[in-house]
């Protein structure tokens, strides 16, 4: 059933993708993760009434895409609930999955009209993609699942983000395109969440440089920041104020302009570094002034 929703002339705040990290709970524990997700963190205290007014006011403020990261997304049992709520509303999704679990039921989910997936992945080596994300066997599961997804013709993003010295990239690029993965991207690690120093804040300049700019994210708690990677400097909070109003406010206003301006060219709704599945780096660009690994 498609639901009635008004949507604004054009999105409010110049928001092309609303980030929706639904969980922190994620099987694997990434050396470099954005969060503290791990199989012991929580759902947050975000509940799904919560997230499906978050995703009603999405449309209704005329942003035309949604993303549902964590964590690890599909363990959240009302994922998929997001997802048709979402598609619902005239919404796009990207899942932005590990990969690490599918269930063969969710293929369906991902085969429906404007749901696109996206997935990190680190190394054609095995042990070397295992050492980075914690978990012994995400290798070769992560890579299975890609395969099914180009099998079934899914709209696939991966990003490889360059964690240890010596790390395989470019070998990692070259595996995908032989699987038939075309949207490939590179980043370097950010000193944020487990990457950071213990006790640390990260710099605003450390942010992606497109964070507030086409992107916002809600966070597990309903914290609304610029991005995934911008969780610390939070304008508000969902649960408390309603998004419409939050993105038309001083606070966000302020974040806005005092997250430095990305210097490459980068497109409208470029996600930036903060989701290198889709961008490549924009800023801060990487060592060297080297932006593919």
């Amino acid at each position: 059933m498609t639901l009635a929703v008004e949507p604004a002339a054009e999105s409010l705040a110049g928001i092309r993708t609303l980030e929706l990290e639904i969980t922190g709970t994620c099987q694997l524990a990434c050396t470099h993760c954005l969060s503290e997700s791990s199989p012991r963190a929580t759902h947050g205290t975000m509940t799904p009434a919560d997230w499906r007014q978050v995703i009603t006011d999405a449309a209704a403020l005329g942003i035309p895409r949604v993303q549902l990261i964590g964590g690890e997304p599909t363990v959240h049992p009302q994922w998929r609930d997001f997802t048709e709520h979402a598609l619902g509303l005239g919404l796009g999704v990207q899942v932005y999955s590990n990969l690490f679990h599918v269930a063969w039921s969710w293929w369906d989910t991902f085969e429906r009209d404007g749901v696109t997936l996206a997935t990190s992945y680190y190394s054609d080596d095995p042990d070397e993609h295992d050492t980075i994300t914690g978990r012994s066997g995400s290798y070769l599961r992560t890579r299975g699942n890609i395969k099914e997804a180009m099998r079934r013709g899914i709209p696939l993003y991966v990003g490889i983000v360059d964690v240890l010295d010596g790390q395989r990239v470019t070998e990692a690029r070259a595996q995908l395109n032989r699987m038939g993965v075309t949207r490939i991207n590179t980043d370097r690690v950010r000193a944020v969440g487990r990457a950071a120093p213990p006790g640390t804040k990260p710099p605003l300049s450390e942010m992606c440089g497109r964070c507030t700019r086409g992107r916002a994210a809600v966070l597990p708690n309903g914290d609304l920041a610029g991005c995934v990677l911008a969780r610390d400097f939070p304008a508000g909070n969902v649960r408390r104020t309603r998004l419409g109003a939050l993105l038309g406010g001083k606070a966000w206003a302020d974040l806005a302009a005092s997250i430095p301006g990305p210097r490459a060219a980068c497109s409208p709704d470029d996600s930036g570094d903060c989701d290198p599945a889709n961008t490549e780096a924009c800023l801060p660009d990487f060592p060297d002034g080297d932006d593919e690994a």
